[in-house]
């Protein structure tokens, strides 16, 4: 490149434009960025709420109601996990890629593929296994933003609990192997493989 080139090169950008300097356009992208950031970063925390999951019917009068009864939302403590607590990531690339799968969830809301309770019914093993698949891939990720092993005092578990999770421990197993009704209603499990529910709570599973 010779002497006459690079400063046609520099003078465009200097002035890329007629109107704005390079400079001007880089502050100009900044600014965009964050207002684009903002925007985008607020629409999806609207998204991550409990209000929002069950603004569909077909959470509310199902899961959202069963739930309800749980130990999850109200308990002698008063700490209440949520929706998004158990089932949207709380790291940001993890989070984004759970967004992008619940545009089937939108598709199927628009289907209607579940928007009768007996419709939710005859899906409800299949939504709950897909669940369960998921939880387990993931070492149960989000039950462990609250629990984990390290921070038992089995001293203070029933026999029962501190013997099952002492047994956990030994063979590395997930919370989900065992707690796959701890927050809702089993599905019917006539006629299914056995090995798709592994050892359920009967004291914190609710009886359909």
């Amino acid at each position: 490149m010779n002497e006459k080139q690079q400063k046609t090169l520099w003078q465009k950008l200097r002035s890329p434009s007629a109107t704005w300097s390079i400079l001007g356009l880089l502050v100009m992208g900044f600014f965009g960025g964050i207002i684009f950031w903002g925007g985008f970063n607020t629409a999806m925390e609207a998204t991550n709420t409990e209000t929002f999951c069950i603004s569909c019917h077909e959470m509310e009068n199902n899961v959202y109601k069963e739930y309800k009864s749980t130990v999850h939302y109200t308990n002698r403590t008063g700490v209440r996990a949520t929706c998004p607590d158990c089932h949207v990531p709380k790291d940001w690339m993890h989070k984004i890629v759970r967004k992008i799968q619940a545009s089937n969830e939108v598709l199927h809301k628009l289907l209607g593929t579940i928007n009768t309770p007996e419709k939710f019914e005859a899906k409800r093993l299949q939504l709950a296994t897909n669940v369960w698949n998921a939880m387990k891939s993931t070492d149960s990720r989000e039950c462990r933003n609250c629990h984990s092993f390290e921070s038992m005092d089995y001293t203070k578990q029933g026999r029962r609990g501190m013997d099952q999770h002492i047994k956990a421990v030994d063979q590395n197993k997930t919370c989900i192997d065992c707690h796959k009704g701890i927050a809702h209603s089993l599905p019917a499990m006539a006629n299914v493989d056995p090995s798709v529910v592994v050892n359920p709570d009967p004291q914190t599973t609710p009886q359909k």
